[in-house]
């Protein structure tokens, strides 16, 4: 018998009487071995078993969080060692969206600077003109990129370049029209190819004006246009594409040389309050080509050719109006929307923006009515036609 099997039978290593009552003495039982396993190892029958604790992993004990084992005693509690700064708030962190911060305010400088733009190379700044309103569309990207970003630095540059657009354009979101008005003026492009221009006649005279200029009227479109139009339009003239209608009787009308072939005239309207001259222009058309950019060069020579005889013209009341194929925001034709004493009747008193083309989708406001000694009270634009270009109107008061 092995050593250890005596143990556990309690069976002495001594031989004899003395061996056995050495074994039987009180307290000289050798106490039961416990497992690798923590468990009590068997002992005699006579011996009562002793519970022992519970095995203790080295990670976790019953009554002992994982770092306070005895195994990791060096290690302290989450609570303990670490900085009690509190945390800074991702949306007030000046390092995150500081990219998207530099963004927004690089848009709101150069919507504030764009007069200051380069026109070269390729007339960009005109062209960034024409299509100026269109910037405030850069601004929900920005937002939105900034709120899913969490940061109010970002948030903030996002909203830079919102402000900028309401400083330049935010008196055009109001509607600035009045009831009224003693003079009511319609031009419209009607559109060298429209296939009804009859139609497209009656629906400008439905408007009630007493003046309607057309432009791109082509020659074979001319007496179909004329035999639509109501007898009160008895005083009219037409010089090459360019042509004006009137209740109130017409003196003096002539073409104005701008291009190598009539695209403006020239006419004095004598209504109840005194003469009126009109200058109906169609400019030259542009375009936007790879090598060249946004060709304009036709078109600015005419608009600075009609400036100079609208400028030297000494009618008390004058009226501009036509397919100018620019904005009022486009630098090169402010020798002419920007004349001395000339006002737009859209931005004086119109409703929003007043695009005008493409008649699908207006995208811009190239068709215009300006006045000089009249005072405009209203301007809208019609409901398309045939054409390309939506018909604009206004009303003016003596």
């Amino acid at each position: 018998m092995t050593p250890t099997e005596r143990r556990r039978t309690g069976t002495g290593t001594g031989t004899g009487a003395g061996a056995g009552a050495g074994a039987g003495a009180p307290g000289s039982a050798a106490p039961p071995e416990q497992a690798r396993d923590g468990t009590e190892s068997p002992g005699s029958p006579d011996t009562p078993r002793r519970r022992t604790a519970p095995y203790r992993g080295r990670w976790i004990a019953p009554h002992r969080g994982r770092w306070t084992s005895p195994h990791r005693s060096r290690r302290t509690a989450p609570h303990q060692g670490r900085s009690t700064t509190p945390r800074r708030s991702r949306w007030t962190d000046p390092r995150r969206g500081r990219r998207t911060a530099a963004l927004g305010a690089a848009c709101a400088l150069a919507l504030l600077t764009h007069p200051l733009l380069p026109d070269t190379p390729g007339n960009l700044a005109s062209l960034a003109g024409t299509f100026l309103p269109w910037s405030a569309l850069a601004v929900p990207p920005l937002l939105l990129y900034a709120l899913l970003r969490r940061s109010a630095p970002a948030v903030i540059g996002a909203l830079l370049p919102a402000l900028a657009w309401l400083t330049l354009f935010g008196d055009t979101l109001t509607d600035r029209s009045a009831p009224g008005g003693e003079l009511t003026v319609v031009s419209h492009n009607v559109g060298e190819d429209n296939p009804d221009p009859a139609r497209t006649a009656r629906a400008l005279a439905a408007t009630g004006a007493q003046v309607i200029a057309v432009q791109e009227l082509a020659p074979a479109a001319r007496d179909a246009f004329r035999a639509a139009l109501p007898a009160r339009y008895r005083h009219h003239t037409v010089q090459g594409g360019v042509g004006l209608w009137s209740t109130y009787a017409m003196s003096g009308a002539e073409a104005v040389d701008i291009m190598p072939w009539p695209r403006a005239l020239r006419a004095t309207l004598t209504t109840p309050k005194g003469p009126v001259t009109v200058y109906v222009a169609h400019l030259a058309s542009v375009r936007v080509t790879v090598g060249a950019g946004f060709a304009t060069a036709r078109r600015d020579e005419a608009a600075g050719l009609l400036a100079d005889a609208v400028r030297r013209d000494p009618s008390a009341r004058t009226l501009l109006v036509g397919d100018f194929n620019g904005t009022t925001d486009d630098r090169a034709l402010a020798p002419l929307v920007r004349l001395h004493g000339m006002t737009s009747a859209q931005e004086a008193a119109g409703a929003g923006f007043g695009f005008s083309w493409p008649a699908a989708f207006p995208l811009t406001r190239i068709d215009h009515l300006l006045a000089r000694g009249l005072r405009p009270v209203s301007a809208w634009t019609l409901p398309a036609t045939a054409s390309d270009h939506l018909p604009v109107g206004a009303s003016f008061a003596f």
